[in-house]
């Protein structure tokens, strides 16, 4: 059965596509979205961790917390460089956006679904969807007689007004589990990975979400 979290990622992203042609049919090749100043920083503080503790696991929250409290003591002129490279990406992705004309049909992605291996590693959540993992339970609590509908509007409107801050936690989540996603993508190729565990018919209604986020990136490496 499928629970809100995941019909909030339909909902808000394969919905509109559908009405259009069927989804097995659809690769979205949109623009990855800009990053903030803030994200940057975040995504240096990770990277530089990890290279001074490359075994340590990362306890989300109190390094999102960390970060937040360096930020706020750095000089303007510390905080240029991440500044710069905001920019620099705001006009990648401006210049991209001019090029994009939405949706397309993708012949080869219908046969990558059709093929998929069921023991394959779990897609890679996106930043968003880690958010709505947290938030979406707060909603409900404090309106249970919303519909799903209407939860979905509001984890899209709050995820749009979250300050870098409070979406810095999610992004580094989003990127540690592309990581991993990336890493066990890189043994299962080589035959040495072995699931954890057998997909129920539920996740894998999960990675069909997953898939439509994905689905650019997947139809970037055939290109290559």
């Amino acid at each position: 059965m499928e629970d809100a979290a995941d019909h909030t990622y339909r909902t808000l992203y394969t919905a509109p596509l559908q009405k259009i042609m069927p989804r097995a049919k659809l690769v979205d090749t949109k623009p990855r979205g800009r990053m903030s100043a803030y994200a940057f920083f975040v995504q240096t503080c990770r990277e530089e961790h990890k290279k001074k503790h490359p075994d340590e696991n990362v306890v989300f929250s109190e390094f999102s917390r960390k970060c937040a409290e360096r930020w706020k003591t750095m000089t303007d002129k510390e905080k240029q460089r991440f500044y710069e490279m905001a920019e620099k990406d705001k006009q990648r992705y401006d210049t991209e956006m001019k090029g994009y004309k939405g949706p397309r049909q993708s012949r080869a992605s219908r046969k990558r679904r059709n093929r998929k291996d069921p023991n394959a590693p779990k897609r890679a959540l996106s930043a968003f969807f880690w958010f709505c993992n947290d938030e979406r339970p707060k909603i409900r609590a404090t309106n249970p007689d919303l519909g799903v509908g209407d939860v979905a509007k509001q984890l899209g409107a709050a995820w749009s007004q979250a300050l870098p801050e409070s979406k810095a936690k999610y992004e580094a989540m989003a990127e540690e589990d592309k990581a991993r996603y990336q890493k066990e993508m890189r043994a299962f190729k080589a035959g040495n990975f072995v699931a954890k565990k057998l997909k129920t018919a539920e996740e894998n209604d999960e990675e069909e979400d997953e898939d439509e986020s994905e689905s650019e990136d997947d139809d970037e490496d055939e290109d290559e």
